[in-house]
């Protein structure tokens, strides 16, 4: 057989990351947004890429400053959502590429989940606190 390498380099093309965005997409079932640092990337939605040549402002905030940001963007497509999104790193450690998910943790009411149990609410939020980042 004749397997197609997957590489994810600063060049990647939209084609070239679509299956490494497409199996994060599967496997959380969230949207999953990816870019490379040199070149635009997708937008998956549903099972399906709904945008091959997206950027966006936290992806590219991510890409600048090489960190790991969790906030909720006042622009862009996901506007009023909470992400989080991520650097993909090269050996160096890098910046080479971003991909972002919808923040779970941001998006779930728990005073109403855990409302039994006001301590885990308490630790959680006080965890959540500590790694947003306010606009």
């Amino acid at each position: 057989m004749n397997f197609k390498k997957i590489e994810i380099s600063a060049d990647s093309s939209p084609e070239d990351i679509a299956p490494f965005a497409l199996s994060i997409h599967e496997l959380l079932g969230l949207p999953v947004t990816m870019r490379s640092l040199n070149k635009k990337g997708v937008r998956i939605e549903k099972g399906k890429i709904l945008d091959n040549n997206y950027s966006g402002p936290v992806l590219e905030a991510v890409l600048k400053e090489n960190k790991t940001i969790r906030i909720i963007p006042t622009s862009g497509k996901y506007a009023g959502i909470p992400v989080i999104v991520v650097p993909v790193r090269n050996k160096e450690g890098y910046g080479i590429a971003a991909i972002g998910v919808v923040d779970l943790v941001g998006t779930v009411d728990l005073g109403f989940i855990f409302g039994d149990y006001p301590e885990v609410v308490k630790q959680v939020q006080e965890c959540v606190r500590a790694r947003v980042t306010v606009p």
